[in-house]
């Protein structure tokens, strides 16, 4: 013979489907919360939606601890001015949401119309009606997922620009005169080749020295005599600064696999004056994660409520 429903069970079987459907689509909260709210408030969705928001904020404050090594990268250019922002998150799957897809492209575009000086100068900033913030706050309460803006660039001035997105995690903007057409190829280039300079000249001077060292290791493993261990060092780091600076670069269209970038902008009659590239969660540690642990933690937890 079945038990009699406890009042809790009565109360959960007069919440229907229809009733959890509504309040979601009012509110966006995963299907259980809106569940569990309604359930308190005893179908009362004034008082469910109150329950709601109360816990959602919880929720955003908990989740502001994670790891955030995922996310998107965002641009917008409007004439000569624009900006490249990256806003992070925890899971790749989180990167695809239209909500937090929307939130990147509206900041890029404060970003470039407001110039804040830095992140917090930003979260202060109006977006819709409440500070950027608040906006972000709603956004990880809503999706359950901590976000961070991490970084952001504004650019101004007589220089052109042209941006180039692969796919959302990695962006490139490029500051130039002359063709948009080979603004856009080169910035194509950037995402895809990575440079480090836009000449040979302007590489970063410890990684040359990085180069070096490690030329010079291999030339002592060698056993050649030292002029000629010289003239190997010294031949390594050139190749070095030549696949890293962009001029230098076989461009990545070139049509007989020999074009540099350099003689493909004088053929375009455009100069490039400088680029930036972001890339999602470059320089973040990214905890590693064991599926079948956290299956099986989430199962253990579940049956010890």
């Amino acid at each position: 013979m079945t038990p009699p429903l406890n009042q809790t069970e009565k109360d959960m079987a007069a919440i229907t489907a229809s009733m959890v459907a509504e309040l979601r689509a009012k509110t966006d909260a995963p299907m259980m919360e809106c569940k569990k709210a309604l359930t308190e408030a005893e179908g009362d969705f004034a008082k469910a939606e109150e329950i709601l928001r109360v816990k959602l904020g919880s929720k955003a404050s908990k989740a502001a601890t994670r790891v955030t090594a995922e996310g998107i990268v965002s641009a917008f250019i409007d004439g000569t001015t624009g900006a490249l922002v990256e806003i992070n998150c925890e899971t790749d799957f989180v990167s695809k949401n239209d909500d937090f897809l929307g939130f990147g492209k509206a900041v890029a575009e404060l970003i470039a119309k407001q110039n804040p000086a830095d992140v917090e100068a930003l979260s202060a900033l109006e977006l819709n009606g409440a500070t950027v913030e608040a906006t972000r706050s709603a956004l990880i309460g809503k999706i359950g997922e901590n976000m961070t803006i991490r970084r952001f660039k504004r650019f101004s001035g007589a220089n052109q620009l042209a941006a180039y997105l692969h796919g959302s995690r990695i962006g490139v903007v490029v500051e130039f005169t002359g063709s948009d057409v080979a603004a856009k190829d080169v910035a194509m280039h950037v995402a895809a080749m990575k440079p480090v300079s836009l000449s040979s000249n302007d590489v970063p001077a410890a990684l040359i020295e990085i180069e070096r060292s490690v030329a010079t290791a291999k030339a002592t493993e060698s056993g050649k005599p030292a002029d000629i261990a010289a003239k190997m060092i010294e031949g390594a780091v050139q190749k070095y600064l030549k696949e890293v600076s962009l001029f230098n670069q076989v461009f990545v269209k070139a049509a007989d696999g020999k074009q540099t970038v350099e003689a493909y902008l004088k053929s375009a009659n455009t100069e490039v004056k400088g680029f930036t590239m972001f890339t999602v969660g470059e320089g973040i540690e990214k905890k590693q994660e064991d599926f079948a642990a956290e299956v099986a933690a989430t199962l253990a937890a579940a049956k010890a409520q």
